[in-house]
């Protein structure tokens, strides 16, 4: 039987507490949306500290009926608020779009869903992420190995939705919720700008045999949450795996708590 390497990916811009919605005709006049078009991990300092930003907007979009569970949502907000300096808060914007109908997903057809979608961009004090959870597989899936994220630009990240479904919440496999939040925060870990990827090392933790990865083996930087048997192994306990000593205190270094 062949084994099946479930990949979590690093995306480049070089391949291309919930609100209600805010005025889009105000947002429209103060917003640029070129800032959030840039490369993983270069607004790592922007999000992580309040010189700037003295709040943060993730506006999740996902297909009916691929959208997170709560309980990830919640999970991922710990996750940020543990993390980044935003007094004025982090709010967590959801809503559904019709299928694209594209699957399997090329990276061009992720930013350009993107592009069409996306509502909320960074304004005067407010940073904007976006996170679009799929209703099909990534294009970049192979026989032995499929993508389940991706972080493709400073404030930009695809969670390939249907596919952890199809590999959590039976016997034998992970609780969906955790592999949920094992993803998000891992690929947001990219956007915080780990590991050596925006975010300074302040000690000798990358691996070099997997660049942009943690070499601490219960990291959630850690490459082999990007294998099935990585997952598996990491999230064995009921809960997703955590950040390490030495990540935090390159976020730490770079603005965060």
């Amino acid at each position: 039987m062949k084994k099946v390497i479930v990949i979590l990916c690093i995306g480049f811009v070089l391949f291309a507490s919930c609100s209600k919605e805010e005025d889009l005709t105000e947002a429209i006049q103060t917003v640029n949306p070129v800032t959030n078009k840039q490369p993983t991990g270069s607004s790592s300092n922007d999000i992580l500290s309040d010189k700037k930003f003295k709040s943060m907007v993730v506006e999740v979009v996902y297909v009916a009926g691929f959208e997170p569970t709560s309980t990830s949502i919640n999970n991922f907000v710990s996750f940020l608020e543990a993390r980044a300096h935003k007094p004025n808060g982090i709010n967590i914007v959801l809503r559904s779009i019709p299928s694209p109908g594209n699957s399997p997903y090329t990276n061009e057809e992720i930013v350009a869903i993107e592009d069409a979608n996306r509502t909320k961009y960074n304004t005067s004090d407010e940073i904007a992420v976006w996170a679009f959870f799929a209703d099909g597989a990534s294009a970049n899936n192979t026989s032995t190995g499929v993508v389940l994220g991706t972080a493709y630009r400073n404030t930009s990240f695809v969670i390939y939705e249907q596919t952890i479904q199809g590999l959590s919440n039976s016997p034998f496999k992970p609780n969906r919720s955790v592999l949920e939040t094992t993803v998000i925060t891992h690929e947001f870990g990219h956007i915080f700008g780990l590991t050596n990827l925006g975010t300074a090392l302040q000690s000798d933790h990358e691996d070099g045999e997997h660049p942009k990865h943690c070499n601490v083996n219960t990291c959630l930087m850690f490459w082999s949450a990007e294998t099935g048997s990585g997952i598996e192994g990491m999230v064995s306990g009921g809960s997703a795996p955590q950040l390490d000593a030495q990540c935090i205190a390159d976020l730490r270094a770079n603005g965060g708590k």
